[in-house]
């Protein structure tokens, strides 16, 4: 494990959850993944699957001894349904947790005002400013490079412009891609790279005609990627009720995607609410006869890389 990166699905859905018969096979909780890279977990959003890792995160502690959570949060835009579930993440509310939040600034609020705002009462009872934990948030652009390590509480943010940045170090590197494809100020998508492993986490954006080029060559090459793929084409451009504009792919997109940089794998994810395991099996199975090396992301999904 401490030469191979991690990933476990905690959260694969969009919209909101879905709890119920339909969806016991792929799961209903909102956007959330677990990586782990050496000593270091890294979140992807903060969805309702992020309740049941936070759970897990303490059960951990307690087994090492009631070691501290420290972990690095990245937010690709703060769209309700991956902020839901932060409000009931019990490491935040542990005054020995240290939690590095990183996300894209939301129109004239900064991420700590955006996250805020998603615990603010009468909606909430209590306040980010009364969780417990050591929370240091910051904005994040497209032109800066997230470094981690060695140590878990290491975390640095470099222009990529203007610092030394050295990429041929042990050290995790987060990448950042700023689309517009989503509404209404686009989305933060995420690379992150750890001794010549590449995971690409693409979620809440909307094809191109002939695909996203910039996305193609930000992803080139990756061993994983982790791509929106909400709507089935049919639904995509129903006429009674299209979708185009919403900010999100179809599998036939998704493919392109992983064509295009050249993928190794590539996960479909950030499924619509109102398709059940039937629907998501089916959507497996034609996604796999355009890219084969594909799947459809589950809760309690585990990969190593």
């Amino acid at each position: 494990m401490q030469h191979e990166m991690f990933i476990r699905f905690w959260g694969v859905r969009g919209s909101y959850p879905v709890p119920g018969a339909g969806t016991v096979r792929f799961g209903g909780n909102t956007s959330c993944i677990e990586i782990r890279a050496g000593d270091h977990l890294i979140i992807l959003d903060a969805g309702t699957g992020i309740i049941g890792l936070g759970t897990e995160l303490l059960r951990r502690a307690r087994a090492q001894g009631n070691a501290p959570v420290v972990a690095t949060l990245f937010f690709s835009h703060m769209h309700h349904d991956h902020t839901q579930g932060f409000p009931f993440f019990r490491p935040a509310y542990l005054g020995t947790s240290i939690l590095n939040i990183l996300g894209p600034k939301v129109f004239q609020s900064d991420l700590e005002q955006a996250l805020a705002l998603a615990m603010l009462p009468p909606s909430f009872p209590v306040s980010l400013d009364e969780l417990a934990s050591l929370r240091i948030l910051r904005n994040l652009s497209e032109s800066e490079i997230v470094l981690l390590g060695p140590h878990p509480t290491d975390v640095q943010v470099q222009n990529l412009y203007h610092d030394q940045v050295d990429e041929t170090s042990d050290r995790v590197r987060i990448y950042t891609y700023h689309s517009y494809a989503h509404p209404k100020n686009g989305v933060n998508i995420y690379k992150i790279v750890w001794r010549g492993r590449t995971i690409v986490y693409a979620t809440d954006t909307e094809g191109y005609v002939e695909s996203d080029q910039r996305l193609g060559r930000f992803a080139r090459d990756a061993d994983l990627l982790i791509h929106d793929a909400q709507y089935r084409s049919s639904d995509y451009v129903n006429p009674s009720d299209p979708k185009q504009g919403y900010g999100h792919s179809t599998p036939e997109m998704a493919c392109a995607v992983a064509r295009a940089c050249n993928a190794s794998r590539l996960i479909l994810f950030h499924h619509e609410p109102t398709y059940d395991d039937d629907a998501l099996t089916q959507i497996e199975a034609e996604a796999q006869q355009i890219f084969p090396a594909t799947q459809v992301a589950y809760e309690g999904l585990e990969i190593n890389i």
